[in-house]
């Protein structure tokens, strides 16, 4: 059984500063969904409606993405996310992060360890990525160059690249997905100035800390993924003591959006395993 998300609102919570924006459905263990950069809740549309049946589902907008504020002041994201948890009365939560998600997913295992009961990262590793090959590097590179030149939509162009991978041509990917990346991408890229503040503090020595991890985590990563994505996955799977990897078929950076049903499945393996 799905539940129709549609009607959802988007809710806020405040902070000291500025609102979090998130949606929510469902009842039971929190779930609780961690978009990548430059988007926002909407890439868990199709998990929002599969889990709530079974789950407490939580799809937040990080601070400067979606609906959330931006940020006046030094942040850290992790931190933004216990903020949340502890608000919501949604710990200890399975984190389901990708990307910058997963990251953030990570980080707040080191940084506010009571707060998770599980992890379940895509498409990265910790906060530190690790960037090498050349396909990924041109990405990063056009991307860049567009947003200094004012070319949003040469930006959106090259954002839309992550889900195709480096193996695909973007016209074999759903052009619903590629659509509605770009359109994420953009609304969040219009949230912001040129020459804003980058309020975002790190969190350190991640990877030489991610041994302590112990709670069960997973990685689920499309199969058509970047070699540096699936690379920092397998390192953090191998890593953290129960830790366990997999990838789903016909799949780049997005595997939730481009194969929900064989992602879905992987994850709900995963929740029926957890003690």
């Amino acid at each position: 059984m799905t539940v129709d998300t549609a009607s959802l609102p988007v809710r806020h919570l405040t902070t000291s500063d500025g609102r979090l924006a998130y949606r929510e459905t469902g009842s039971g263990t929190p779930l609780v969904l961690l978009h990548g950069g430059f988007t926002d809740h909407r890439m868990w549309e199709a998990q929002l409606r599969a889990f709530a049946p079974t789950h407490r589902v939580i799809a937040w907008d990080a601070r400067g993405h979606g609906a959330s504020d931006n940020a006046t002041r030094p942040f850290r994201q992790a931190d933004d996310l216990a903020a949340l948890l502890r608000g919501l009365d949604a710990a200890p939560a399975v984190l389901v992060g990708l990307s910058m998600g997963g990251g953030i997913a990570t980080d707040c295992a080191l940084e506010h360890p009571e707060l998770v009961r599980a992890l379940v990262v895509s498409g990265a590793g910790t906060s530190e990525p690790v960037f090498e090959h050349p396909w990924v590097l041109e990405v990063i590179a056009d991307q860049q160059a567009s947003l200094a030149a004012g070319d949003l939509e040469g930006w959106a162009d090259a954002f839309a690249l992550w889900a195709a991978g480096p193996d695909r041509d973007l016209s074999e990917v759903d052009p619903e997905v590629v659509r509605l990346i770009r359109e994420m991408g953009l609304a969040t890229l219009r949230k912001h100035t040129p020459g804003e503040p980058d309020h975002r503090v790190p969190v350190t020595r991640t990877w030489e800390r991610v041994p302590d991890i112990r709670v069960p985590l997973i990685t689920i990563n499309g199969a058509l993924e970047s070699p540096d994505h699936l690379a920092m996955a397998a390192r953090l799977a191998h890593l953290v003591p129960d830790g366990r990897g997999v990838t789903v078929p016909g799949a780049a950076h997005y595997p939730n959006m481009e194969n929900p049903d064989a992602y879905n499945a992987e994850l709900s393996a995963f929740l029926e395993r957890l003690p």
